[in-house]
């Protein structure tokens, strides 16, 4: 059994649609706990938490996230794009730092 605190992909997601939304699936009005796509950056988020976890640098874990947007998504790169991807990795990684802290603290 891991003593890992779990990831809330609730909370994960909301980083991810907040901070990072690539290809733009919200609209200003929509919420996205209430839309079909709800899991569509799951796989990614995940990747970076898990990465982060495991000692991995804010600029690899954004590094990814660039690698995922333009060779996976197709996109192609815009002035926003890097500092985009530092502000989603550096918010999973005060999450994930968050989750170990409180299991440190109930242990």
């Amino acid at each position: 059994m891991s003593s890992e605190a779990r990831i809330d992909m609730a909370r994960l997601r909301d980083i991810g649609w907040r901070e990072w939304d690539p290809i733009g699936l919200l609209t200003y009005k929509d919420v996205w706990g209430t839309e079909g796509y709800v899991d569509e950056y799951d796989r990614y988020l995940l990747a970076v938490a898990r990465h982060l976890r495991r000692g991995g640098t804010v600029q690899d874990a954004a590094t990814y996230l660039l690698t995922v947007e333009r060779n996976y998504m197709g996109l192609s790169p815009h002035p926003q794009q890097d500092a985009r991807a530092v502000t989603v990795a550096q918010s999973i990684k005060n999450y994930v730092a968050g989750l170990d802290d409180e299991r440190e603290a109930s242990a």
